[in-house]
């Protein structure tokens, strides 16, 4: 029995070390920083069609919604689905916005994910704007 515990502390103390000794990997301003055009780019690009997706997976949802009689279903899937959706942001203008928002130190941090969205929702806040 011993040996036993002996084994699960020694594995669990690997297991920590190794999590620990992994590298990260943050997609923030310093990991965009680091790409050149074409991965930029294709990073765009990659997070539009994963946003597209996922958009797509909300038909599910108003079909769960519907079927379980959910109140104000309709106004929050529409509503998230208006800010997963990167239609009206250009991979060309992201990337252009994006390397002008992490030029600034301060902004090095913020996720790429959580940027992407900000510009995305800015974007089509400026269109409704227009169109007032």
């Amino acid at each position: 029995m011993k040996k036993f515990i002996a084994g699960v502390v020694v594995g669990f103390m690997l297991s920590c070390a190794a999590v620990f000794a992994a590298p990260s990997f943050d997609h923030n301003g310093s990991y965009w920083q680091q790409l050149n055009a074409s991965a930029k780019n294709g990073y765009v690009s990659g997070y539009s069609d994963a946003m597209q997706v996922s958009v797509g997976k909300l038909n599910v949802l108003t079909t769960a919604a519907d079927l379980f009689h959910w109140n104000g279903a309709d106004k929050i899937i529409h509503q998230l689905s208006h800010e997963l959706a990167m239609s009206e942001l250009k991979p060309a203008d992201a990337v252009k916005r994006l390397d002008t928002l992490y030029s600034n130190r301060k902004y090095a941090e913020l996720d790429l994910g959580t940027a992407l969205q900000v510009l995305a929702i800015d974007v089509t806040n400026q269109g409704a704007a227009r169109k007032k």
